[in-house]
């Protein structure tokens, strides 16, 4: 399970692009927590402890007590964006959360025991068509990831849905009666060469075929010399 972590967080004084902005511009990055028939509380967080979380990998199903001031708040982001040409977080969305609470998070799929699959020995890849699932889970026992056993698989093979265990106490959030595909022992991808089209014998200029034009040329301009003469 994901284990909650520690966050310092203040309250943000003014809203909209020119305070966010401003923020920013300290080395912060604005955020806001809401839920829980609570008011919405607009807080700034540091840079650089938001932007290590979110690359470190997991921080949408990490759960925090959120330090405001002194104020504590168990919250899990729900929402973050990122500057779309330096990556750089911008903002980030907090919900409040109870222990024992349910709450609807997506978790990563994980694939484990390659080693022990045949496909993979044989060259093939697994094609992984569903990164994450979003399920039902108590707050305070967020799974890190859904395992997959691929041990055995062979190339063709197909994990669906229904062939999964789920962590415990976990529901699927939308259940469907599709079996979705979850993933696939792909054949391997065979490298396409590019060749050199081949060129016709005939078409292809030789030394002697260069030469005999180039004497041809020669007459003809002797010709044309003997005729001015003439």
């Amino acid at each position: 399970m994901a284990e909650t972590k520690s966050l310092a967080a203040s309250v943000r004084s003014g809203t909209g692009k020119g305070a966010a902005r401003s923020v920013r511009r300290e080395g912060r990055i604005p955020g806001v927590v809401y839920g829980g028939g609570e008011p919405p509380v607009p807080i700034s967080l540091l840079w650089h402890d938001v932007n290590v979380l979110i690359y470190h990998g997991g921080f949408l199903t990490t759960t925090f007590d959120l330090d405001i001031d002194g104020t504590k708040e168990l919250v899990i982001p729900r929402d973050y964006q990122l500057d779309p040409v330096k990556d750089r977080p911008l903002h980030v969305d907090f919900l409040r959360i109870k222990k024992g609470s349910k709450i609807d998070v997506e978790i990563p799929v994980r694939v484990f025991n390659e080693e022990e699959a045949v496909g993979l020995k044989k060259g093939g890849v697994v094609n992984l068509v569903q990164h994450a699932i979003e399920l039902k889970v108590a707050a305070d026992a967020i799974p890190d990831a859904i395992e997959v056993d691929i041990a055995g698989m062979d190339i063709g093979d197909v994990r669906h849905l229904s062939d999964l265990k789920l962590p415990r106490g976990a529901k699927l959030s939308s259940p469907s009666e599709d079996d979705i595909t979850i993933l696939t022992i792909a054949p391997p991808v065979e490298e396409v060469v590019d060749e050199e089209p081949e060129v016709a014998a005939d078409a292809v200029p030789s030394e002697e075929g260069d030469a005999e034009a180039d004497a041809a040329e020669g007459d003809k301009s002797d010709s044309k010399d003997e005729k001015k003469d003439d």
